[in-house]
């Protein structure tokens, strides 16, 4: 991981921020890490988020449960179940 100082975000942003985007970078003051700078994709993956949604059946969108019940139906029909 790449470490800059808070100095050299002030002289070199652009910089920093395109390396966070390949890689997280640390930003450091007198000597100590404080801050990490991530893409989203990362902190998303980091908290163990992803794009999909979740839905209970009772909750789900009509669009998910007719999917859904699509899906139940042709599976009885084709005898996997």
């Amino acid at each position: 991981m790449k470490q800059f100082s808070f100095s050299d975000m002030n002289r070199a942003s652009g910089e920093i921020l395109e390396a966070a985007l390949i890689e997280p970078v640390t930003l450091t003051k007198r000597g100590k890490e404080k801050l990490v700078i991530l893409t989203a994709d990362q902190y998303r993956k980091l908290l163990g988020r992803s794009h999909t949604a979740a839905y209970g059946l009772e909750d789900a969108p009509e669009t998910v449960h007719d999917e859904l019940m699509t899906g139940i139906d042709e599976l009885l029909e084709d005898g996997h179940v």
